[in-house]
């Protein structure tokens, strides 16, 4: 008998304090002496596309977009959510992450992290549900949305995040008010063709949006306004350390259009000069160029260790 078999035998021997064994413990316990909470993956897929422009000489500009779903049964029956379902007894959160991803989009094989365990009390009026939140990258032009079986329609939503102001204290919840400090109010706001979602949220100053608390949820459902304000804050934190845009990039690309990407993230402008040189040393030129754009051919690049 090997070493393994010996230890696994003396701790099936090793008693407790009211004289069981492993093996008679588990033989008398029962699950159901326990509240256990539901477990849900979610996802907050982000993809640039480009902006519809009238003037085709014209560079077209980019867009933040993330992928929505419009419920179609209870609760929140109507509202605008995240992609995303519970997981199954035989798949790990990951693994429910990714097959939401495929039926929502029909891809797979792209960037895919995890965020946060959202774990509110009474998130989900349904029941105890703790959403273990996923953040994919994609680039649109590969994806083919369809609605899952609790979706009437899905879409993209060009997504902005902002702050709008301060507060001196907590939402009053229950006729109590939070704990005191300054807080951040930040407004999210989600559009897509004539349909705009307004979410305002609040967040302790310096707190990540993991702490925030939603104001005025604006036509989305359970706390997704908080997930997807989380996805995007960190999205903006890893672009300065890390080659994350390349994902949402096709495999050629102009300087430019990358400029343009990191841009949209970080919702400010960056001076052209000091972009290329912090991108340089992860590109390689090619011998391509832009055609039938009407305006200029520009040289296309592509991500260096796709060679």
């Amino acid at each position: 008998m090997g070493r393994r078999e010996n230890a696994e035998k003396m701790v099936n021997q090793v008693r407790d304090r009211d004289g069981l064994t492993e093996e008679e413990f588990l033989a008398a316990y029962r699950p159901g002496d326990y509240v256990r909470p539901s477990v849900a993956a979610d996802m907050v897929i982000f993809t640039v596309t480009d902006r519809n422009e009238e003037n085709y000489r014209k560079i077209p500009e980019k867009e933040l977009r993330i992928l929505l779903i419009k419920r179609g049964g209870h609760p929140y029956l109507g509202f605008w959510a995240l992609p995303g379902g519970f997981v199954r007894p035989t798949e790990t959160t990951r693994q429910a992450a990714e097959r939401e991803l495929r039926e929502e989009t029909g891809v797979d094989r792209v960037y895919l992290e995890q965020l946060y365990t959202f774990s509110q009390p009474k998130r989900d009026p349904r029941t105890w549900v703790m959403s273990c939140s996923y953040m994919a990258l994609i680039d649109s032009s590969q994806v083919a949305l369809r609605a899952g079986d609790d979706a009437d329609q899905a879409a993209w939503f060009k997504v902005e995040c902002r702050i709008i102001g301060y507060r001196e204290e907590g939402l009053k919840t229950g006729g109590e008010t939070g704990d005191d400090g300054k807080w951040e109010v930040w407004e999210l706001t989600l559009s897509c063709e004539d349909t705009c979602l307004k979410t305002i949220l609040e967040k302790r100053e310096g707190e990540a949006f993991t702490e925030s608390r939603i104001a005025d949820r604006g036509g989305l459902a359970f706390d997704h306004g908080c997930i997807i304000a989380y996805g995007l804050e960190r999205l903006r934190g890893k672009l300065n350390y890390t080659d994350l845009a390349f994902h949402l990039m096709p495999e050629y690309f102009t300087l430019t259009q990358l400029q343009q990407v990191y841009e949209v993230i970080l919702d400010k402008e960056l001076p052209a000069a000091a972009f290329r040189r912090k991108v340089m040393p992860m590109v390689r030129e090619t011998e391509q160029y832009t055609e039938n754009e009407g305006h200029r051919p520009s040289r296309l690049y592509r991500r260096k260790d796709k060679e």
